[in-house]
């Protein structure tokens, strides 16, 4: 049986001012498996992550050549609808960053926005969210205090849940563990595991052994170009190109 597509990428090119970023970058991420973005420093990967929500509309020198399709449609087309898709596609970032506020006001914040009002919808939301991110028992007790007085790792699952809150179809993670110690990034890698059965991920990660853990599926970036996508198992035992070979056994460079 065919894996359903999430995301279509053709023949994509971004430029910041004459800069090119990302070079004719195709590839297709398949729903409900890990999708994981391997590579050097400053080879494109969370460039090309935040072409998925148009996280690079914010840079003003940021031009964006080719089609990147998400469920069928071109999110680069005029007119679409960018709040929409950033709803249904959510972001996580490599440092923890909790809004200064509750633990409570961090979940309820994007659907509050989306025009939740109902406290018994909001109060399901929160309890739903953190249960997903196995946050739930070590917060359940504390959700009207300062999320700032959370640990590294339960911040980052917070974060994890503030995504979840608004029910999207595809989490997007850049580095999401880089800032945690070793048993932090256990619980998120558990974690992301877990939530693949329900949702899409897609993960920027410089850790190797990541990769190869929890992902479905693994494309390595070279200067803005992909140079090979395939299963991870295959792309870890027995990868096509020599420069992946290369980069993955630490011969790089």
């Amino acid at each position: 049986m065919q894996t359903e597509k999430v995301f279509e990428i053709e023949h994509l090119d971004l430029y910041y001012g004459a800069f090119q970023a990302l070079i004719d970058v195709g590839i297709t991420v398949p729903r409900q498996k890990i999708t994981a973005l391997i590579g050097p420093s400053g080879c494109g990967k969370s460039t090309f992550i935040r072409t998925l929500n148009r996280m690079n509309d914010l840079i003003p020198s940021c031009r964006v050549e080719g089609k990147v399709l998400f469920d069928g449609e071109d999110i680069y087309e005029k007119g679409y609808d960018v709040i929409g898709l950033r709803k249904k596609v959510g972001m996580v970032f490599q440092k923890p960053n909790p809004f200064p506020k509750t633990v409570y006001e961090n979940i309820v914040y994007g659907p509050r926005i989306h025009g939740e009002k109902n406290k018994d919808v909001l109060d399901a939301i929160v309890e739903r969210t953190l249960h997903e991110v196995a946050l739930w028992d070590e917060v359940k007790d504390r959700l009207h205090k300062s999320a700032l007085g959370l640990s590294g790792g339960q911040q980052q699952r917070l974060c994890i849940a503030r995504c979840l809150a608004v029910e999207p179809e595809v989490v997007l993670m850049d580095e999401p563990t880089s800032a945690l110690d070793p048993i932090a990034t256990l619980k998120i890698e558990e974690l992301m595991s877990g939530l693949s059965e329900r949702y899409t991920i897609v993960i920027v990660t410089h850790n190797m052994q990541q990769a190869g853990r929890i992902s479905d599926l693994t494309a390595f970036f070279l200067s803005g170009v992909i140079v090979e996508t395939d299963l991870t198992g295959k792309i870890f035992s027995n990868p096509s190109n020599k420069k992946t070979e290369e980069y993955i056994t630490g011969r790089f460079g």
